[in-house]
């Protein structure tokens, strides 16, 4: 038996509850930080004092908080805002709603145990086994970075959901370099298809799948070793063998590990457990670029030939190869309507999963999950909400004969919503990690801030097609920091005198914190607006005949991870 799940009705209830609350605070997160002082963003929003501000958001405790909210009763407001002037007026009114309205406010997602126990319920009354296909490692080991984590926490719910449903094919869209494809195909035995739409992501996780693979062999022998009681020198032994194989990976990446932007080292120790080694040799290159996605109509005659040359070549080395890789990378532009069968000719039933997924590849995978019906689960991360697609977008152009990333229920398509951008990329901030020290760079957003009023004064300028954002990082200093942006856009920087540029600065620098208190608000708002995105995808599969099942569960630490919510979905038995 499944945990509750919430009704289509009850979904929809929610949505309207959050949008009714964004309805009047996306004005906040819509505002853009570049136009904070052109567009005097601080005195059109707001009524209350950036200190107070301040104040309320580091707020320790609710009850400090509702304490506040009782003393400044009185005055008639919704949500915070004055209905006359649209201004706020009641920031602890707004915050108070913010943790409402957010998806733990809201108590609908399950927890990670939650799924997993009742998915193992149902393996263990059909007489499936629930045990690894090796030996199982214990959870700890793997929290040494963000991407173990993820790997760790999601690999098993993903394998719960295969035996769940009695299948054993699995396809990761966005697969990247196949750290996850790698583990389920390893640790649990299943066939993973990774399909992504860069030649160097899958050249690179063919290659690793290689290696892995004689990793795991070496793994494996070990862990019978120690099954045998092995004495201790040839356990020793076995160890440094372990350590040659993951060398060998550890050569392909040197370079320090990145925590969401902050340093960590690459190299670990090597006086650790089995299960450490494997793990952290899945880890040491976990470094993540975006790449751009290009559509196959898009590509060159040369690189669609290529590229069906390259997976036809693959699918034969997985028929005829004795060393078959640990899982089968596979080049191509992913979206609703993609032939799964034409990609993968060996395609059963399987489940489709996606770790953080960008931008509208999401909402791309949850749609091919309903419309395909080799699929019988899908486990959706999503990530990079500021590069969805929105189909009531009045600023794009044909949004209405694109298939769009957002809304993709029924229900918020018939209402014409439209978040917009600055939101969405609201949606992407961490209040976890905020509140927990990993505070905003502010003097970046400030410089940026007092060169849009310079451009405005000086050059006529108030948007520029060119990106000035990583001058930032190269400066010394404001008069640098503007010399060189004048640079990168090509102005003429002789206009404006040292002193000209400083005067700026000082001008500015005392309301500084108003633009600090209003960029914390746009954190606080955070959750309410990434909740709303994923509630519009748990609704999609709520409206679907052919789906039984859909839940929004947490599978990561929010720290360690932000996006932490995966949308769950099983097909009726068919």
């Amino acid at each position: 038996m499944m945990p509750a799940s919430q009704s289509l009705v009850q979904i929809q209830q929610k949505i309207d509850e959050v949008m009714r609350f964004l309805t009047i605070a996306l004005s906040i997160s819509n505002a853009h930080t570049v136009e904070f002082y052109t567009h005097d963003v601080w005195n059109r929003f707001m009524a209350v004092a950036p200190k107070e501000v301040l104040s309320a958001v580091t707020a320790c405790t609710d009850h400090q908080r509702e304490h506040e909210l009782k003393e400044n009763g009185g005055l008639e407001t919704t949500f915070g805002f004055c209905p006359e002037s649209h201004r706020l007026v009641n920031i602890h009114e707004l915050l108070k709603a913010a943790r409402m309205l957010s998806l733990p406010g809201l108590g609908i997602c399950l927890s990670r145990d939650e799924l997993l126990q009742s998915v193992q319920q149902i393996c263990s009354s059909s007489g499936d086994s629930t045990e690894d296909s090796v030996s199982a490692f214990e959870t700890d080991e793997f929290m040494n970075t963000k991407k173990s984590h993820e790997v760790q926490c999601m690999s098993e719910v993903v394998a719960h959901l295969a035996r769940g449903c009695h299948v054993k094919q699995v396809i990761d869209v966005g697969s990247g370099k196949g750290y996850l494809s790698s583990f389920l195909s390893m640790q649990y035995g299943l066939q993973v298809y990774g399909i992504d739409s860069s030649s160097i992501n899958t050249h690179g996780a063919q290659e690793r799948s290689r290696k892995l693979k004689k990793f795991s062999k070496a793994y494996r022998q070990q862990s019978k070793a120690q099954k045998r009681s092995t004495p201790q020198e040839e356990t020793q032994s076995n160890i440094v063998t372990l350590n040659d194989q993951r060398s060998e990976i550890m050569e392909e990446n040197r370079p320090s590990l990145s925590f969401d932007g902050l340093p960590v080292e690459g190299h670990l120790e090597c006086q650790e457990s089995p299960g450490d080694l494997f793990l952290s040799a899945l880890s040491l290159d976990i470094i993540e670029t975006t790449s751009l996605t290009v559509p196959s109509c898009q590509l060159t005659d040369e690189e669609r030939e290529r590229r069906k040359r390259e997976n036809l070549e693959r699918k034969a080395l997985n028929r005829t190869g004795s060393e078959s890789p640990v899982f089968s990378p596979i080049t191509s532009y992913v979206t609703a309507d993609t032939e799964l069968r034409a990609l993968i000719s060996e395609l059963q039933a399987a489940v489709l999963v996606g770790l953080h997924t960008c931008g509208d590849l999401a909402p791309s995978s949850l749609r091919m999950f309903v419309a395909k019906t080799e699929l019988s689960a899908v486990c959706s991360v999503g990530c990079c909400y500021h590069l969805l697609s929105e189909e009531f977008d009045p600023n794009a152009q044909d949004n209405a004969k694109n298939v769009c990333g957002f809304p993709l229920s029924q229900y918020l398509r018939e209402q014409s919503y439209f978040c917009g951008r600055n939101a969405r990329m609201s949606a992407c901030l961490a209040l976890e990690r905020v509140s927990h020290g990993q505070g905003i760079q502010m003097e970046s957003l400030f410089y940026r801030a007092v060169l849009h009023v310079i451009l405005r004064d000086h050059y006529g300028s108030f948007k520029s097609e060119k990106r000035v954002g990583n001058v930032y990082s190269k400066t010394k200093s404001f008069v640098d920091y503007v010399r060189r942006a004048l640079q990168r856009l090509e102005l003429d920087e002789m206009k404006l005198s040292d002193s000209d540029i400083q005067g700026y600065h000082d001008k500015y620098r005392t309301r500084m914190n108003e633009m600090h208190a209003f960029n914390m608000l746009k954190v606080t708002l955070a959750p309410c607006i990434e909740g709303f995105l994923l509630l519009d995808r748990l609704c999609y599969l709520k409206e679907q005949e052919n789906v039984s099942y859909s839940a929004l569960v947490q599978l990561f630490d929010r720290i360690l991870s932000p996006r932490c919510y995966a949308v769950i979905g099983l097909k009726k038995n068919r």
